[in-house]
């Protein structure tokens, strides 16, 4: 059977692109891969452009890409005139995105050090941690 016509279950689908396969059902109910024909039995079918589409979205998962990002994507494949400057500008977006989170964490990594490097860990309430927690609040 050559790949062009293999077919897959839901469960073979999520083994092969290690998606769940509630995660499936959810994309295909809000839209990002399209629903599979049935068999005589009810079972749907899925082929290689499912599973192509569903790799496709896993992987910008792995990168961060938001739904919407994969809907805007998705968008402009399946309307087959995108244009590799149109995905690599929205890829810029979403770089700046991570490098703004990246910079956060840093942050956050950074106050965090500090708060622990103040703590003795000792075994009394007092806690330089806590005190800290409770002192960011500014009324």
């Amino acid at each position: 059977m050559n790949s062009q016509t293999e077919t897959y279950s839901r469960g073979s689908l999520a083994r092969q692109t290690g998606v769940n396969a509630e995660t499936i059902r959810y994309y295909e109910k809000i839209g990002l891969l399209p629903a599979p024909p049935r068999s005589a039995g009810g079972h749907r079918i899925y082929d290689q452009t499912h599973l192509q589409r569903l790799s496709f979205i896993r992987r910008c998962r792995e990168l961060g890409f938001t739904l919407d990002d994969i809907r805007g994507l998705l968008g402009l494949v399946d309307a087959g005139n995108y244009t590799c400057a149109q995905i690599r500008d929205r890829t810029l977006v979403h770089l700046e995105d991570v490098r703004a989170k990246l910079a956060d964490l840093d942050r956050m990594q950074s106050v965090l050090q500090s708060m622990v490097a103040e703590c003795q860990g000792g075994l009394v309430p007092d806690c330089p941690i806590i005190e800290a927690l409770f002192g960011a609040v500014n009324p």
